[in-house]
């Protein structure tokens, strides 16, 4: 499974950015979609997932202001960010998990990085203020 995420950039605080992140393949027809990020010497953090069956989870951090949503006709997970701070400049990453007990598992939040097989390579946000 391969995932390609898209459209990290720099922006000043408060602005948006949407991130995308296409995957190559389905593994099954329950999964768990996420995104990671993570800062320069800090660990990567878990940001939102959203499951096969469309249940949402969102850190305390962005909640609020971040919106996850996927598109199956173009094997597609996008993370809408708005009012964005300078404390999210970090590295983005997308990351899948598959199967009936990651589905659901998914929205309770508790998952690290250990419970993602499969990940992207990133893409960088850098948020000036």
């Amino acid at each position: 499974v391969r995932l390609v995420e898209s459209g990290g950039g720099s922006v000043q605080a408060g602005g948006s950015l949407r991130l995308s992140c296409v995957i190559s393949e389905r593994k099954s027809r329950y999964y768990c979609m996420s995104w990671f990020h993570q800062a320069p010497g800090k660990e990567r953090e878990l940001v939102s997932t959203i499951s096969s069956r469309d249940f949402e989870y969102y850190s305390d951090s962005v909640k609020g202001r971040f919106t996850i949503s996927r598109d199956n006709a173009n094997d597609t997970i996008y993370l809408e960010m708005k009012k964005l701070k300078p404390e999210g400049t970090a590295m983005y990453y997308c990351a899948a998990a598959w199967g009936l007990d990651r589905m659901v598992e998914c929205p309770a939040g508790r998952q690290t990085r250990g419970d993602f097989p499969d990940w992207g390579q990133g893409t960088q946000v850098t948020v000036s203020s």
